[in-house]
C-alpha cells in the first residue's frame, strides 16, 4: 500500500482547504464487511490535482461536484482527483468496507462469554482509510457529522454526544475541528455508566460481560476522572474543547489507549476482573489522566506532520504522571515511573534503531517511518526531558507557555518551533538551546561520582559523558544511628553539570558520607555510577533508604551495571534477596522482580554452566530457585489479614513464585485444592498462571493437562479463558502441540487466522526457556516465515510477531546469524524490520551481558 510521503502531505495542505465530512455508517450487513457513505466538503486554494485516500472492499461509486467518478481509477488506496478548479467542491464515495481482527480501522469482536458482538475504531495514523474516505493526514483538520446504522440492541458512541433519531439510526453532534486519526466510533450493546460533572456529560463502557467488575470500580474511576479533569482546569487556561467525555473500555486493543477527543478507547484489561495491585490501579489512574491530557495536547493542539509526535506523547506522558500525583491519592506515581517506564526509553535509546525525541524533518518522510517512533523515546525519554526542563525553567514558566500555545494554536496544528517560542515566550531561558541539546540528540548521558576527603571536609566531582546539561539533586545519607540498617538523609543539594568541560568541584563540611546518590529525586534522564563506597553502602543497607523514590534511583542504577556489564547478575538477585522482603513500595518490588525474571533468569543467565568449571550460581535455574526463595520471604512478611499494600506485596509474591517454579509442587497443590494458604484468593488470573507454568514444566501426562486446560476453560468461558488456553496449549512441551501452535500463528487459511489478542497469547506460550532443544529448529522457520505474516497481515501483527513470536529465549550466536540473514534478505515490511532491529540488538546485549559474566 503507498503510503503518505511528506511532500505529498504538504502539497495537498496547500492545495485545500477541509470544511466539513458527512460520514455515514452501515453496521447491519453481517460480521465481516460493513457499509460507508462519505461527502467531503472542501474548498481548492487554486487549480490542481490530488486525491483522497480509501482501502475498500468494493468501490461502488465516487461523484465529484455531482460528476461521477471512475471507481476503476482507485490505485490501492488512493482516488486520484484531477483537474480540480479553484473554489467550493463535493466529494462523494460509496463502498463496502471490510472489518478488522486486528485492532486496526473498525475492529469487530464476538465476546465468547455471551455471544454478543462489539465494534469499534482505532484509526490512528493512516487507519481512517479502512473506514471512511479521507483526506488523511493531521493538518488537515475539518467536522465531523456522523450517522450509524446499527442493530437495535446497540448503542452507538462517538466523538459528539449521540442520540438515536425515530428511524433507529444513531446520529452524534458534530465535532469541532480535528484530525481524521481522532474520528472515533464504537457500538454494541455496552453496559454504561453516565453521571454529569461540571455541566459535562461523563461516560463509562464495557462489554456487558464485565459489567459486574465496571461497576465493581465505577466510584474509583469517576472519582479519578473527575479529580484529573479538575485538576487540569487549574492549571490551563483553555477549558475542555469538546461536548462530553466518554470513556469505553474496548476488546483487543492494541494499545493502552487512545486519546480520541471525547471518546477515550482503553484496553479493556483496565476493567480489572482479578485481583490486581494498587501499583497496578495506579497505573490505570495514569492512563486515564495522560488520555485526557491529549485533550488539549494533540486534540486542541494538533501536531503538523508526524516527526512532532512526541509533542503529544511525551507531553501526555508527563502529565499523565504529574496530574495523577497533584490531585489523587496515588502520590508515589514518579517512583512507578522511575522503575517500571524509564527503562523502557534507557533500553531504546542505546539500541541501533535510537532516534532523537524531536528527529529532524528528513528521517520522517513517511508515514510509515512515524509509525515506527512510537517507542521508548517518544514516551518515557520524551517526558524525562519534560521533567528535566520543568526542573530547569520553573513550573510557573513552563504552565505558562504551555497555555500561550494553547490560546495561539487552538484547534489548529504547530510545530516543535511554535512550542519553543511559546516557551520562550514565558521565560528568559534560552529553551532554543537547551531543546538542541535534549530534544535533537541521541543517547543516554552518564554521570559518575568522585568522593575526595581531606581535612574534615568531602569533596564532589561529577564526570560526565554525553552532550547534555544536567540539572540534578544530590543525595548524601548516613547510617541511622538508632538503626545500623537504615540510612538518614544528611543532605540533598542541587548541581548543574554543564554540557561541555568540567563541572566545578563542591567541597563539603565533615567527613564523607557513607552513600552519595546523584539524580536523587530522578529529575533528569541519565545513567548513574557510585563510588566504590558509596555502592558497598547500597549493596548493604537498599532498603534502608528513606524514599522510594531513592530507592528506584539506586535500583535503576544496579539495572544499568547489570546491562553495562559492571555488575554481575548474581549480585543483582542477591540484592534484590536481601532487600525486596522489606521493601514496602510495590512498584519497586514489581519492577525489581519484573527485570530479574524476565532479564536475568531467561536472557542473561545461561540454562546450564558453560563449561564444567563455571560456578552454579550464573545459571538460570538458580536465578529461579532464589526468585522462588525470595517470593517465599515476601509471603511469610505479609502473612495475616491481607489489605491494602500489604495485599499487593502478597499478590506480586505470590505470581513471582508462580513463573519462577522450576517444579509443580507446590502450585500443583494450589490449583487441586482451589486456594492459596493465607490469600489471595485463586481467581481466574493466578488459575490461568499456574496452568500455563504447569503446561511449561510438563508437571503430568498429556493428556491430563489437555484436560486441565479444557476444564479450567469451561470453568472461564471468557475472551481471556479464550487466550489462557491458547497460551497453556502452546506452552506444552510437546512436538504436535508446537507445531499445532505453528500452524496457528504463521498457517495462511483466511479463515482461521487468529486475532491480535489470540496471536499474542499464543506467541508468549510457544516461547518457553525451558525447552529450548524442542523449540531451537523453529528459529530457522521463524525468520523464514514472518516476513510474509507481515506483509499478509499487516503493521499491527507485524509488530506483535516481531516482538512476541521472535525466539528471544534461544540467546545464541545462531538465533543472531538468522536475524541478520531475514533483515538483509528476506524484505521485512518497515514494522516489521524496526520490531527486528530491536530484538536483534537486545539478543547482542544480552551475549555480552553474559561474556561479561563469564570473564
Amino acid at each position: 500500500m503507498p503510503v503518505l510521503q511528506r511532500p505529498e502531505a504538504e502539497a495537498r495542505a496547500h492545495l485545500l482547504d477541509v470544511h466539513r465530512y458527512e460520514v455515514a455508517l452501515d453496521l447491519t450487513h453481517g460480521d465481516e464487511e460493513f457499509t460507508s457513505r462519505t461527502v467531503i466538503h472542501f474548498t481548492a486554494r487554486e487549480p490542481g490535482d490530488t486525491f483522497v485516500e480509501i482501502r475498500p472492499a468494493t468501490l461502488h461509486a465516487a461523484t465529484l461536484d455531482g460528476h461521477p467518478l471512475d471507481p476503476a481509477a482507485l490505485d490501492d488506496n488512493r482516488l486520484p482527483l484531477t483537474g480540480l478548479a479553484a473554489g467550493p467542491h463535493e466529494l462523494r464515495l460509496d463502498a463496502t468496507m471490510r472489518y478488522s481482527r486486528t485492532g486496526e480501522g473498525m475492529h469487530r469482536f464476538t465476546d465468547p462469554a455471551d455471544g454478543e458482538d462489539y465494534v469499534y475504531t482505532q484509526l490512528f495514523m493512516d487507519d481512517v482509510q479502512r473506514v471512511f474516505g479521507a483526506f488523511d493526514q493531521p493538518d488537515l483538520k475539518a467536522a465531523f457529522e456522523l450517522t450509524v446504522t446499527a442493530p437495535p440492541t446497540w448503542t452507538v458512541l462517538a466523538n459528539g454526544r449521540t442520540e438515536q433519531l425515530p428511524d433507529g439510526t444513531w446520529r452524534a453532534a458534530a465535532t469541532p475541528r480535528i484530525s481524521t486519526y481522532l474520528v472515533a466510533v464504537a457500538a454494541g450493546p455496552w453496559h454504561s455508566v453516565h453521571t454529569e460533572h461540571a455541566g459535562l456529560p461523563f461516560g463509562l463502557h464495557c462489554r456487558r460481560s464485565l459489567a459486574p467488575h465496571l461497576d465493581a470500580d465505577v466510584e474509583e474511576l469517576l472519582d479519578l476522572t473527575r479529580r484529573c479533569y479538575d485538576r487540569y482546569h487549574e492549571i490551563f487556561e483553555e477549558p475542555y474543547p469538546f461536548d462530553s467525555y466518554d470513556q469505553a473500555f474496548v476488546p483487543e486493543f492494541n494499545a493502552g489507549a487512545m486519546e480520541n477527543p471525547g471518546l477515550v478507547t482503553f484496553r479493556d484489561e483496565f476493567v480489572f476482573r482479578s485481583a490486581v495491585t494498587d501499583t497496578e490501579r495506579q497505573t490505570r489512574g495514569m492512563v486515564i489522566a495522560h488520555e485526557m491530557a491529549h485533550m488539549w495536547f494533540g486534540d486542541l493542539v494538533t501536531l503538523r506532520w508526524w516527526d512532532d509526535i512526541w509533542l503529544n506523547e511525551s507531553f501526555a506522558e508527563y502529565m499523565g504522571y504529574q496530574v495523577l500525583s497533584e490531585a489523587t491519592r496515588f502520590r508515589d506515581t514518579w517512583t512507578d515511573f522511575a522503575i517500571a517506564r524509564k527503562g523502557w526509553g534507557y533500553d531504546a535509546d542505546q539500541r541501533p534503531s535510537t532516534h532523537p525525541v524531536a528527529p529532524a524533518p528528513e528521517d520522517v518522510p513517511d508515514t510509515a517511518s512515524a509509525l515506527l517512533n512510537f517507542d521508548g523515546i517518544s514516551y518515557a525519554k520524551g517526558a524525562s526531558a519534560l521533567r528535566q526542563l520543568v526542573a530547569w525553567m520553573g513550573e510557573k514558566d513552563f504552565l505558562a507557555g504551555i497555555n500561550d500555545h494553547f490560546a495561539r494554536h487552538r484547534f489548529g496544528n504547530a510545530t516543535l518551533a511554535d512550542f519553543l517560542d511559546s516557551l520562550a515566550r514565558a521565560t528568559d531561558r534560552d529553551v532554543h538551546a537547551w531543546a538542541a541539546r535534549w530534544l535533537r540528540t541521541t543517547g543516554v548521558d552518564t554521570l559518575t561520582p568522585t568522593v575526595t576527603e581531606d581535612a574534615g571536609t568531602w569533596h564532589l566531582d561529577v564526570a560526565h559523558t554525553g552532550s547534555r546539561p544536567h540539572r540534578i539533586a544530590v543525595g548524601a545519607y548516613d547510617p541511622d544511628p538508632g538503626h545500623p540498617d537504615r540510612l538518614a538523609l544528611r543532605d540533598r543539594f542541587d548541581v548543574d553539570v554543564p554540557a561541555d568541560g568540567a563541572p566545578a568541584r563542591h567541597t563539603f563540611p565533615k567527613a564523607a558520607p557513607a552513600l552519595v546518590v546523584l539524580n536523587d529525586g530522578d529529575l533528569t534522564y541519565a545513567k548513574v555510577r557510585f563510588d566504590a563506597s558509596s555502592w558497598e553502602t547500597a549493596a548493604r543497607t537498599l532498603s534502608g533508604l528513606p524514599d522510594p523514590l531513592t530507592r528506584a534511583v539506586v535500583w535503576n542504577a544496579a539495572r544499568d551495571l547489570v546491562r553495562d556489564g559492571e555488575l554481575a547478575p548474581t549480585a543483582y538477585l542477591e540484592a534484590a534477596r536481601a532487600h525486596l522482603p522489606h521493601e514496602t513500595e510495590l512498584a519497586v518490588v514489581q519492577g525489581v522482580l519484573a527485570f530479574a525474571r524476565t532479564q536475568l533468569a531467561d536472557r542473561y543467565l545461561p540454562s546450564a554452566p558453560s563449561s564444567p568449571g563455571q560456578p552454579a550460581a550464573a545459571t538460570r535455574h538458580t536465578a529461579l530457585t532464589t526468585l522462588t526463595a525470595l517470593s517465599r520471604d515476601i509471603l511469610r512478611r505479609t502473612e495475616g489479614p491481607g489489605h491494602g499494600p500489604e495485599a499487593g506485596l502478597r499478590l506480586t509474591a505470590v505470581r513471582a513464585f508462580i513463573d519462577s517454579a522450576t517444579t509443580p509442587e507446590g502450585i500443583q497443590e494450589w490449583l487441586a485444592d482451589g486456594s492459596i494458604p493465607g490469600g489471595p484468593p485463586l481467581d481466574h488470573e493466578l488459575r490461568w498462571r499456574i496452568l500455563t507454568r504447569l503446561a511449561t514444566l510438563g508437571a503430568a501426562p498429556l493428556p491430563e493437562l489437555h484436560d486441565l486446560i479444557d476444564a479450567e476453560l469451561a470453568r472461564d468461558q471468557s475472551a481471556t479463558g479464550q487466550e489462557g488456553a491458547a497460551r497453556c496449549r502452546a506452552a506444552l512441551p510437546d512436538p504436535e502441540a508446537k507445531q499445532a501452535a505453528w500452524q496457528a500463528l504463521f498457517g495462511t487459511d483466511p479463515g482461521s487466522e487468529l486475532s491480535n489478542y489470540l496471536f499474542t497469547a499464543t506467541a508468549t506460550g510457544f516461547w518457553a526457556a525451558e525447552q529450548q532443544d524442542l523449540l531451537r529448529p523453529y528459529v530457522a522457520r521463524y525468520f523464514t516465515e514472518v516476513p510474509a505474516l507481515a506483509v499478509r497481515r499487516g503493521p499491527a501483527l507485524a509488530k506483535a510477531a516481531g516482538r512476541w513470536a521472535f525466539p528471544a529465549v534461544l540467546v545464541e550466536e545462531e538465533t543472531l546469524r538468522r536475524g541478520e540473514q531475514c533483515l538483509a534478505e528476506g524484505d521485512p515490511t518497515p514494522a516489521l524490520r524496526r520490531t527486528l532491529d530491536d530484538q536483534l540488538a537486545d539478543l547482542r546485549w544480552a551475549l555480552r551481558v553474559r561474556a561479561a559474566a563469564v570473564r
